[in-house]
């Protein structure tokens, strides 16, 4: 995968791992990924997710059981979004280990007509299909959880492996709109990120060993699960959604 295409493919289909790491971990990591791999072009961009769950949050509940299968969607913007900028509608399941996704670029306007039952707007009739069957499915779905961050990434060269870390996770449960402020209630510990790895095939051995010796350990974090398990916590019961998409 070579740099920045993660934003305009369709289809994926790979191995993601996940890292919980602070502040000293961090700075270890990027001087240790020096010569290996480098950062894409767009430097540090700050990533608003938006997660679509039924009222009763069943998709979130039954992917904090890990089951061997799970799947979500959600419609993805890069800062703040506008009526008429790209945004993504993404599919992403993950099924013993390995993670599918189908991505749509589209607009907030095309989004909200596609949970309002209109079909055949995309071009892909095969990704169309599933995402009609997502939709059908569990219906209704409904905004449930506005995920933030500020993410760099890394690609290397000549291969397939990519990596990216995510500063500031944070979240919102009430004003789920894409073209508001990218501000939010915190997942981690000041100085904390979150590395995820994206390979095809298996860890590179010369990452191994630097997490290793970063003593960097694998999590099953989910940033959704976090912050209904935060909410949950602090006796807060998710507001229930009106809007199929929030502009």
């Amino acid at each position: 995968m070579t740099e920045g295409t993660e934003r305009f493919t369709n289809v994926m289909m790979r191995y993601e791992l996940k890292y919980l790491m602070d502040r000293g971990q961090t700075a270890f990591l990027v001087r240790q990924l020096k010569g290996h791999m480098e950062s894409d072009r767009y430097g540090k961009t700050t990533i608003a997710s938006l997660y679509y769950d039924t009222p009763d949050r069943r998709l979130i509940r039954a992917s904090m059981d890990k089951p061997d299968f799970k799947e979500k969607m959600r419609l993805r913007s890069y800062g703040p979004a506008t009526e008429h900028s790209p945004v993504f509608l993404e599919l992403k399941r993950k099924a013993s280990g390995i993670v599918y996704k189908r991505r749509v670029r589209s607009t907030i306007p095309e989004v909200r007509a596609f949970f309002d039952g209109e079909n055949e707007l995309f071009a892909d009739r095969q990704i169309s299909r599933e995402l009609n069957w997502f939709r059908d499915s569990y219906e209704p779905l409904e905004p449930a959880c506005l995920i933030l961050y500020d993410r760099v990434a890394y690609f290397e060269p000549n291969g397939d492996l990519r990596l990216t870390i995510d500063f500031n996770p944070r979240y919102r449960m009430e004003d789920l709109r894409l073209t508001g402020d990218m501000e939010g209630n915190p997942l981690l510990a000041e100085g904390d990120a979150i590395l995820e790895v994206k390979v095809q095939a298996a860890m590179p051995l010369w990452l191994s060993a630097i997490l290793d010796e970063g003593q960097i350990c694998q999590s099953s974090f989910s940033k959704y699960g976090e912050a209904y398990r935060k909410e949950k916590a602090a006796g807060t019961k998710p507001a229930l959604r009106l809007l199929r998409i929030a502009g």
